[in-house]
């Protein structure tokens, strides 16, 4: 048994939590400050929490002392606290951010501690890069990598075609903050919410816009090596439109608390949601210019007789698997630990990573496609 501390009791944290505990093989307390949502928690010998405020550094810091690692499901601004915390106690440490300042912060941390920092182990940053980086070994020479990602409801049914399946401050923050790109050769920043395109994928048309975030630290690993790289959020068309009015002509990118309630009090959640992955990789091989893809469909599924939605699988199963995979030994046990330095085949045999084979792609002639 090994004793994990995962941070934050909401929708990811809960379900990271049972994941863990139902192994037999980890005894996880899970730590928030708000008592109500602890009390959601189903407890038992595997399963505790603990209310804890985590701004409260030395409670922090004794909470995750003797502990193997800790996980972060807080949100993106707490991230820099509970990297510190974990560095002081000497413990492994793991997160969901989609945060690039936040990350660069813990790079830094990372520098000095003995455990292993492996921020970004969610969905997007996260798998996105292990299936990029993946696709990109495969070539004697890259021209583009393009990651697509979206998490949407099954059925929409309102004008910004869309439901709360996460956090709202994630999704605010990455349709904000600058963007992450290689255009020509050369690492730039581009605009949130810009560079719109469409697509088709079993006959449903999407849309793909910029949005922060989600190539983790792909840009820093593949630069000079790529012409173009990029990564877009997924949505239904229209959304993109929606969400530049109020964020740019409403001003409301300076009153995130404003936005943050309307959508909280206005899009009602969803179970029922699809998540979407989209990967392709262009280059040389063999002296011929050759183009591969991942496409995969998650779905939500049921775990432990509870209905969980494709979000929360793809997140908590994402960074359970790469727990999992530092456990035995398969990756780095100190210092900063990057997405893409996971096996893609190593990830998808793990007992938490084979959620993301419900919608397994099938492989051909060079091509993978959705099944």
């Amino acid at each position: 048994m090994k004793d994990v501390v995962v941070i934050g009791s909401g929708k990811i944290g809960s379900t990271i939590a049972r994941l863990l505990a139902d192994t037999g093989h980890y005894h996880v307390t899970v730590v928030d400050r708000s008592a109500e949502q602890l009390a959601d928690i189903e407890s038992g010998p595997a399963l505790s929490t603990a209310i804890l405020d985590i701004t409260d550094e030395a409670a922090l810091s004794a909470q995750l002392t003797g502990k193997f690692a800790v996980l972060s499901a807080a949100p993106f601004q707490l991230t820099v606290s509970i990297a510190t915390a974990a560095a002081k106690a000497g413990v492994h440490y793991l997160d969901l951010t989609e945060d690039v300042e936040s990350t660069r912060q813990v790079k830094q941390i990372a520098k000095t501690a003995k455990t292993a920092f492996i921020p970004q182990c969610g969905l997007a940053p996260g798998f996105i890069s292990i299936v990029a980086s993946d696709l990109a070994r495969k070539f004697d020479s890259l021209d583009s990598v393009r990651l697509r990602v979206g998490a949407l409801p099954q059925f929409p049914s309102n004008a910004l075609n869309y439901n709360l399946t996460w956090s709202t401050d994630g999704v605010i923050n990455e349709y904000i903050q600058p963007c992450e790109a290689v255009v020509n050769g050369e690492l730039i920043e581009v605009p949130a919410l810009e560079e719109r395109e469409e697509f088709s994928l079993d006959g449903v048309t999407y849309e793909a816009f910029n949005t922060s975030g989600g190539l983790g630290t792909l840009c820093e690993t593949l630069k000079g090596k790529v012409n173009t790289l990029n990564y877009r959020t997924i949505r239904y068309p229209g959304h993109a439109a929606i969400m530049k009015a109020l964020l740019q002509d409403l001003g409301l990118r300076h009153r995130r608390e404003v936005l943050k309630d309307i959508l909280e009090h206005a899009l009602p959640t969803t179970l029922q949601d699809v998540v979407i992955v989209f990967v392709t990789v262009s280059g040389r091989r063999s002296g011929r210019l050759i183009q591969e893809t991942y496409a995969n469909k998650i779905y939500s599924t049921q775990i432990g007789g509870r209905t969980t939605s494709a979000i929360q699988v793809t997140t908590a199963s994402s960074i359970c698997a790469v727990l999992d995979l530092l456990a035995g030994g398969n990756i780095p046990a100190s210092g900063f630990v990057r997405q893409e330095d996971i096996a893609l085949d190593a990830f998808l045999r793990n007992r938490f990573g084979v959620y993301y084979r419900q919608g397994e792609p099938v492989k051909g002639h060079g091509i993978t496609v959705a099944a």
